[in-house]
């Protein structure tokens, strides 16, 4: 039998087999979607002009610098149509896989729904409490001196915290949209050549990428341009531009808070189901991955969608807004220090640098062209090589454009070479982004030593697998830890030594430097997003190509575009780490100004010799720990009810292996579904609650101490150490996950006795263990790391 399976001979029961059952009643179109399609043309037309036109109005009243952003935005909405219509122009091959891909969407719509509900209420309640705290706390004298009162500043945090919060699920659901309708696509191409395949499943993730980081530049670039306007910005008694940033700080919280639920949510339901699906098809009953008789294979392949492409979507958009932000509150806070006559430059030099980065990843993302060879001979082809080739030209235009952007932007006659030392900056950033890209790729990549020496460990059992797995994503930590070192340190002191002082003559361009280098490192992360969707999207085809039970070498092209996924996906993992650490780095120095400008007194370092200081880095410490432990222990818990339900399945029907019985495809669905709901609430309200209970608790201790500061103190210790012990975490855990992974893929090639060996079955028990690693706990732990940092700085005022 398991050679008929393996051969593509499935039975009597394959004809069967074609009918895969809807997870919802009826289609299902978001609301908003449903009342555009209900307006007539010609007034959606003009309702899009009207609109258009006043936003780029009000970019014009701002600065000329917001109306090229908003003018290189519209064009990367444009060919992210072009793209989208290029994808969905492509066929969805036999009517057994549009039936399996309408099966998967249903179910990942109807989650995506269900999910985006419940973070809603939340956000809904996070904002009515953030309202009251900035109702009752105390202004700052800039605030004052601006006539800028308690209320305005509390609706306007509001406000921008529902808009990034707003944006970012649309960010998401865009990554998932894209993703049901291209994974079909994708499997058809593969019937004809794996060059086809892979320049479906490039483009279908382009157009995620282009919209979601245009989103984001836009997003901020609306929000900065109606506040200039709307608070008379530069005018007598009016708002100085360099505080408007500090004002746009929730739009960054909203992004996190919705992009943290994402990713717990979505990775505890694609690696519950994949963990259970593994466990019992593979290593109990023997049967290849994505089989059509596993129970759990369409939750697996909806997890796909809500896990690692709605997520990341979102997970994204919240790094570059976070990103953005923290550089232009550096920006502005070093003009204003520099005494700077027009500091708009400063501050807009983010946007700018990610105008050019939707230009730049565009250019990379149509490089890659197909078909190729036909057939077979395609597999021959390395998708990896291609990729590579799509990035490194994206990384030459990236440096070109950002030498361009700094003597356009910071140009100042306070220090004319200025300029030069942040462009080198920028340089650093993009050497970091591609270094951090080779190193994790040789840790994860099963054409490199560590992964094939992890797939032989298999070939003496389980346990050695693991050891050598956790062994491996151990060592895996240091390398990136020294190029963020390094990146950091070059970084500081090129802007250090710009040129740049302030009125006592102290060169102050060393944390601008270290902003500028994270601009750097994200200057292509519209191509880096690219590479990261279509990693899903080549393993949701290959899923459809094995339970539509088409040829081998179908099967084969499939197999190396989701190998070569794995390492794209761990990739863009690393990647999203390393500007992590940098982004957090910068919002803590934002904390501690913010802090300083409440007491009214200098916030510049923090000891940690002061006993309850370093008890606040322990408590940080701990909380990356607990987090992970939660976040892997849901999976753990769901992937057990998965794992009964199938099994209760196999015994109760034992004529599924004989394909004379169906599965019960939706309840595996629907277990997923409701857990995952249930088990994302503790470890993303541990993430909320533990930074304010911290605060408050060490405020009302110092109150009773005579330490006014203490609070502050230690929820900033706390940051320094939450981010140290969760960047290396999150580096241990993608990486461990990828190598498993792609060692149970390398195995699966032909090697050490190929699938259903027990050096395979080992290989399947690390890559089971490795999948909450780097699919929930892993990506959860950066936007955990960047959301302490903007909860923090948006809460400052109750740690006084």
């Amino acid at each position: 039998m398991e050679e008929d399976v393996e051969g593509g001979y499935l039975g009597p029961y394959q004809e069967k087999l074609r009918t895969f059952p809807n997870m919802c009643t009826k289609p299902q179109t978001p609301w908003i979607i449903q009342l555009l399609m209900g307006i007539n043309v010609r007034v959606l037309l003009m309702l899009l002009l009207l609109v258009f036109g006043g936003i780029f109005y009000i970019g014009a009243c701002t600065s000329p610098v917001i109306v090229f952003v908003f003018t290189v935005c519209i064009f990367s909405f444009l060919l992210s149509v072009f793209l989208a219509k290029w994808v969905l122009s492509k066929d969805e091959g036999p009517p057994e896989m549009a039936e399996i891909s309408d099966a998967i969407r249903d179910g990942a719509e109807g989650f995506f729904r269900t999910q985006y509900g419940s973070i809603s209420k939340m956000a809904i309640l996070l904002a009515f409490l953030i309202l009251f705290i900035y109702l009752f706390r105390d202004s700052t004298p800039q605030q004052e001196s601006s006539g800028l009162g308690r209320s305005t500043s509390a609706y306007i945090t509001v406000a921008s915290f529902l808009l990034g919060a707003i944006c970012s699920g649309i960010a998401g659901y865009i990554g998932m949209w894209v993703s049901v309708r291209a994974n079909v696509r994708v499997s058809s191409a593969a019937r004809r050549s794996a060059r086809e395949a892979l320049q479906v499943a490039v483009r279908a993730g382009g157009f995620s990428a282009l919209v979601v980081v245009g989103m984001a530049v836009v997003g901020i670039s609306v929000l900065y341009a109606v506040l200039y306007v709307g608070l008379g910005v530069n005018t007598p008694g009016g708002v100085k531009v360099t505080e408007l940033p500090l004002l746009m700080v929730g739009y960054g919280f909203g992004a996190s808070f919705v992009a943290l639920f994402a990713q717990l949510g979505g990775g505890i339901y694609t690696k519950a189901a994949d963990v259970g699906a593994d466990l019992v098809g593979k290593v109990e009953q023997g049967i290849p991955e994505d089989d059509p008789r596993n129970p759990a294979v369409i939750a697996d392949l909806v997890g796909d969608n809500v896990g690692d492409c709605a997520a990341r979507g979102a997970d994204l958009f919240e790094s570059i807004a976070a990103e953005i932000i923290s550089a232009m509150i550096l920006g502005g806070t070093m003009a204003h220090h520099c005494k700077i006559e027009d500091p708009s430059g400063f501050i807009l030099f983010p946007l700018v640098v990610h105008s050019f980065d939707l230009v730049v990843s565009s250019v990379g993302i149509l490089s890659i062209r197909g078909p190729g060879k036909a057939g077979v001979k395609a597999v021959m082809e390395d998708p990896m090589e291609i990729l590579q080739k799509g990035y490194s030209v994206s990384i030459v235009l990236a440096v070109i454009a950002f030498a361009a952007s700094t003597r356009w932007m910071l140009y100042t006659e306070k220090a004319p070479s200025a300029w030069l030392n942040f462009a080198l900056c920028g340089l650093v950033g993009i050497m970091t982004a591609y270094v951090f890209v080779w190193i994790t790729k040789y840790y994860t990549d099963y054409k490199h030593g560590p992964v094939r020496a992890l797939a032989l460990s298999s070939s003496t059992g389980h346990g050695t697998n693991i050891i050598a797995g956790v062994s491996l994503g151990l060592e895996s930590t240091a390398l990136p830890v020294l190029v963020i070192s390094v990146s950091i340190i070059s970084a500081f002191w090129l802007g250090h030594t710009s040129g740049l002082v302030d009125e006592s003559g102290h060169p102050i361009g060393g944390l601008f430097g270290t902003a500028v280098a994270t601009m750097g490192m994200l200057s292509t992360a519209a191509y880096i997003l690219t590479m990261d969707m279509f990693g899903p999207i080549a393993d949701n085809a290959g899923g459809i190509v094995e339970m539509s039970q088409q040829p081998e070498s179908v099967r084969e092209i499939t197999d190396l575009l989701d190998a070569v996924g794995n390492t794209t996906k761990a990739t863009t993992k690393g990647f999203a780490i390393g500007s992590a650490a940098l982004a957090s780095f910068l919002l803590f120095s934002a904390y501690m100004d913010e802090v300083a400008a409440f007491a009214h007194e200098p916030f510049k370092q923090v000891d940690i010799a002061i006993p309850e200081v370093f008890v606040g880095g322990l408590l940080g410490s701990m909380l990356i720990f607990v987090f992970s432990a939660w976040a892997c222990s849901a999976v753990g818990r769901t992937a057990q009810e998965v794992v009964t339900e199938v099994r209760r399945q196999f015994i109760e029907r034992p004529g599924i292996m004989d394909y004379k019985e169906r599965p019960d495809y939706g309840r595996c669905v629907a277990i997923v579904a409701s857990a995952s709901l249930r088990e994302m609430i503790k470890p993303g309200a541990l993430a909320i609650v533990s930074p304010i209970a911290i605060g408050f608790i060490f405020k009302i201790l110092g109150h009773y101490t005579g330490h006014p500061l203490l609070g502050a103190k230690v929820v900033a210790a706390m940051l320094m150490f939450a981010t140290v012990s969760g960047i290396l975490m999150a580096l241990f855990l993608n990486t461990a996950g990828g190598a498993w992974d792609n060692a149970k893929k390398y195995i699966e090639t032909g090697v050490l006795g190929g699938k259903g060996s027990e050096c395979h079955k080992a290989a399947v028990t690390g890559d089971t263990v490795g999948d909450p690693f780097k699919d929930t706990a892993g990506p959860s732990l950066h936007v955990l790391i960047k959301m302490l940092s903007t909860i923090t700085l948006v809460m400052a005022p109750i740690f006084l």
